[in-house]
């Protein structure tokens, strides 16, 4: 993997969407954008690692802070079709003849799938789905739910919180120096709280990240651009079943397995996520100082 931090173009900024909602976002790198979507109750620097090693390889990385993450606005409403506006509002951003890849992680995959499935679709080259699919085991959705609603009066100090972590990602080992975990925490009133709005999940069925999937498959059945599903190996979420089913719907689809990673793809095992994503978007989508056509 080439040193994506010698000579990087790194840019912060904000977004605003028709509706008035303020989204976060990075950039780094130059060429061609690929745009990533984090999972629900993460931020855009989740994807720290992969947007380095796209702009090593010649890629522009756009990582964005969903509505009610990280640096992004609270919106009070969340549902699908409300983040695949968002993601129309990132994609109006770039410039004309732009068609970027898109990168999702559980949420953002979804999120992705209903605005690229959707009747008026927005310019996009590629997609690929991170540990996420139409179908999905109910245990694993349960667990990330449980998680995300647990510690709602927030810790008293980072290694708390990674503590937290820790017992809820049993697969993965603590880090020696939790410090990282701050990005994904805010202080309020002398303690720290997960970095999203609690309203995401505490406002009944329009919060659940779960809502519409009755329409899911019809959405994505009209997926024609190339399509990459990426999955944990030990994923709780999706499994070989959830992967035959999405193939029924999309033919043409290409998978991949992360060997040692759970559902958190990307911070389980970034290496060989990031080998998976370049292979397939090296034959899809080159960037521009490959020398690919």
């Amino acid at each position: 993997m080439p040193d994506a931090n010698r000579g990087m173009n790194i840019a912060a900024g904000r977004i605003e969407t028709p509706s008035g909602q303020g989204l976060a976002f990075d950039s780094v790198g130059e060429g061609k954008p690929v745009i990533l979507l984090h999972g629900g109750g993460q931020t855009r620097h989740s994807w720290a690692k992969t947007a380095s090693s796209l702009a090593g390889l010649g890629y522009r990385a756009i990582s964005v802070d969903a509505r009610g993450h990280g640096e992004s606005d609270w919106a009070g409403r969340y549902s699908l079709s409300l983040f695949a506006e968002d993601l129309r509002a990132v994609i109006a951003t770039l410039k004309p003849g732009e068609a970027p890849a898109i990168i999702g992680a559980s949420l953002g995959g979804l999120s992705a799938i209903v605005a690229l499935g959707s009747d008026n679709p927005p310019p996009a080259s590629a997609l690929v789905l991170v540990d996420i699919a139409t179908r999905i085991k109910s245990e694993g959705a349960r667990q990330i739910r449980d998680f995300m609603r647990a510690h709602a009066d927030g810790f008293t100090t980072v290694e708390e919180a990674a503590d937290a972590v820790a017992e809820y990602m049993t697969d993965r080992p603590r880090p020696k120096d939790p410090s990282g975990l701050r990005k994904n925490l805010r202080k309020r009133d002398g303690r720290l709280y997960w970095h999203w709005d609690p309203s995401f999940l505490s406002g009944g069925k329009e919060a659940d990240p779960d809502i519409e999937r009755t329409d899911l498959d019809v959405l994505t059945e009209r997926l024609v651009l190339p399509v990459l599903l990426v999955r944990g190996e030990h994923s709780k979420v999706i499994d070989e079943n959830s992967i035959a089913h999405f193939r029924e719907l999309v033919p043409h689809v290409e998978t991949a397995e992360v060997s040692g990673a759970g559902h958190m793809v990307a911070g389980d095992a970034n290496s060989p996520f990031a080998d998976a994503i370049i292979g397939f978007l090296a034959k899809h989508y080159p960037a521009q100082n490959t020398g690919q056509q």
